[in-house]
C-alpha cells in the first residue's frame, strides 16, 4: 500500500522524532511511505512552496490512506487531513503523544468516519497503532 506520512515541518516540529518514526515504522511493515523526509524521496533540489504543495497533493492523490503525527500545531498537517478526508476520501490515522494536552479542536471535532484518532505513549504503542491500523485497512 502507497502511505501518506504528514507531520509538522515548519509548524511546530518538536515531535520530529516520532514523525520520522511513523514512516520507519510504515516501511517497516511493507509500505511504501512518502514522505519528504523519508530519503527515497528526498528531492535532488530545494523546492520553492508551489512545488511543495503540488507535490504533497500528488503524493496524497497516489495514496490509499494517511498517518499522520498531530502533537504539534500545523496548518499544513491539518490541511493535508482536510484534503484526505474530503476530497480523496481515504482513511487517516492521526495519532498524538499521549502527554499532549491540547489537540486542535478541528480534528478532535471532526465527525468523519474516515478519521481515527488515537494517542501513544512510547515508540512501541505507536509501532502496534500504525501496525494495526494498516491490517485492518489492507
Amino acid at each position: 500500500m502507497i502511505v501518506y506520512c504528514a507531520g509538522a515541518i515548519r509548524g511546530d516540529s518538536s515531535f520530529g522524532e516520532s514523525y520520522q518514526d511513523i514512516i520507519e515504522i510504515v516501511k517497516k511493515n511493507g509500505h511504501s511511505a512518502l514522505s519528504e523526509l523519508n530519503p527515497e524521496f528526498k528531492a535532488a533540489f530545494p523546492l520553492n512552496e508551489k512545488q511543495v504543495f503540488q507535490r504533497d497533493i500528488k503524493w496524497i492523490e497516489k495514496s490509499s490512506l494517511m498517518i499522520a503525527e498531530i502533537s504539534g500545531p500545523s496548518l499544513g498537517v491539518g490541511f493535508e487531513i482536510s484534503y484526505a478526508l474530503y476530497v480523496r476520501e481515504i482513511p487517516v490515522l492521526a495519532l498524538y503523544d499521549a502527554d499532549v494536552e491540547k489537540i486542535s479542536a478541528m480534528i478532535t471535532g471532526c465527525d468523519s468516519e474516515l478519521l481515527y484518532i488515537k494517542s501513544y505513549n512510547n515508540k512501541t504503542e505507536l509501532g502496534e497503532l500504525i501496525k494495526n491500523f494498516l491490517k485492518q485497512q489492507a
